[in-house]
């Protein structure tokens, strides 16, 4: 059974940075493409961030230059650094752990960015 846990969402002023980890038993994550997505009000659920099994890495348009994805398998954990968050960056971040066709995806954690 493949099991998340996420952290690190709150509440942040615009300008603030916060830290997401993601831990994930029940597969062996270096197997796994690790990515970070967020679903706003009446929004569909978009990529912030993605790292691949090999270290290739990509971020959604918004996020560049702001945002920073790492991963550490000895830990199962995958982390997400948002820095000069803005309202825009609002949502439920979700972690999801991908590998031939297989998908899943962590509860969620909200992220709130506001003065």
């Amino acid at each position: 059974q493949v099991q998340f846990k996420e952290s690190g969402g709150g509440l942040v002023q615009p300008g603030a940075s916060l830290d997401l980890s993601c831990t994930v038993s029940g597969i062996f994550l270096n197997l796994y493409a690790m990515g970070w997505y967020r679903q706003a009000p009446g929004a569909q659920r978009e990529l912030v961030a993605l790292i691949a099994s090999g270290g290739t890495i990509t971020y959604g348009d918004s996020v560049k230059g702001r945002f920073a994805i790492s991963r550490d398998n000895a830990k199962n954990t995958v982390y997400l650094q948002m820095n000069s968050l803005e309202p825009e960056d609002t949502g439920v971040y979700y972690c999801r752990a991908g590998a031939d066709g297989s998908y899943y995806w962590g509860q969620g954690t909200q992220v709130t960015v506001s003065s």
